[in-house]
């Protein structure tokens, strides 16, 4: 098969648009996706500083390599989760990352700062929520704290439509409400945007494959038979056998947010008497989860 653009042998089959690409024509379209999923849903300014959170994974190493790519201002944050050789694994990727994008590299241990890793807390939460709790605490908090404007994740396509899906299956919408491409700042909380959030995560693959980006393919070990990965199965087959079921999903759910927002039901914020960030209660989520009654410092190591 041949390049829509060029003639020259495809790289790549895209299914919606339906069209072949060749190496270089996909890595022009991809960014051109991105620059204008960020310039859509006006989540960055030039002149930002953003804090890119690296896992490790695709999905974060292309948001750095991108935004990057793009002229942003960018650093980024490592959260070793302490899940044993995966989380060894996830930092050094995380490393050569940065290293070949030249970018700063801040991580932070949650054994060293926690005394335990993820997986090991006993608590009635399922491992997966106090673990989102503890990243989204620690990466929002250094944010704040060091001066930064946004803070950008490796969402794509596909994770936006399956917690969506799973979501309205199960009838949680009172999650719902904040979903989207851009969640602004407000207060301590720092401004979060997602920049694949147009792009699907076979498109991110071969990006990542196309500039020779390296990452770490395992799933974490606590991820197994998470609903969203099954609502992602079910995503999948539509797909196949209608093309432009995710992104017309997806699109459908920003015309029809407003119906969710007017469920939010949100407790005037305050401060945590523990850590002084926000919090609906007394105590914040994160020192609530960890029965913490002494403010943290965030231990960073380059």
């Amino acid at each position: 098969m041949r390049c829509k653009f060029c003639g020259r042998e495809a790289y790549v089959r895209l299914h919606y648009p339906k069209m072949f690409l060749c190496r270089e024509h996909f890595i022009e379209y991809f960014e051109r996706k991105v620059r204008r999923t960020i310039e859509r849903y006006k989540l960055l300014k030039p002149e930002e500083k953003v804090l890119v959170v690296v896992s490790g994974g695709k999905d974060s190493a292309v948001t750095a390599h991108v935004l990057k790519k793009l002229g942003y201002n960018i650093e980024c944050l490592h959260i070793n989760l302490g899940i044993d050789d995966y989380s060894e694994k996830s930092e050094r990727y995380a490393r050569a990352q940065c290293e070949a994008l030249n970018v700063p590299l801040h991580v932070v241990r949650v054994r060293e700062l926690l005394g335990a890793g993820i997986g090991e807390l006993r608590t009635r939460r399922p491992t997966c929520s106090y673990c989102g709790i503890t990243k989204r605490y620690i990466f929002n908090r250094f944010a704040y704290e060091n001066g930064f404007d946004a803070i950008a994740t490796g969402h794509n396509l596909d994770d936006e439509a399956s917690f969506i899906f799973s979501n309205i299956m199960h009838w949680n919408t009172e999650y719902l409400g904040k979903q989207g491409p851009l969640l602004p700042g407000e207060g301590k909380f720092v401004k979060k945007v997602k920049p694949l959030y147009e792009l699907t995560e076979r498109e991110v693959v071969y990006y990542a494959l196309a500039t020779g980006i390296e990452y770490m393919v395992e799933e974490c070990p606590h991820a197994r038979g998470a609903t969203s990965i099954e609502a992602k199965e079910v995503l999948n087959a539509m797909e196949e056998k209608r093309p432009g079921t995710k992104v017309n999903f997806i699109k459908g759910f920003l015309r029809k947010r407003s119906l969710f927002e007017a469920e939010l039901k949100e407790a005037p914020l305050g401060e945590c008497r523990v850590c002084g960030m926000p919090a609906q209660g007394e105590k914040c989520s994160f020192c609530r989860v960890w029965g913490l009654e002494k403010p943290l410092e965030l231990k960073v190591k380059g």
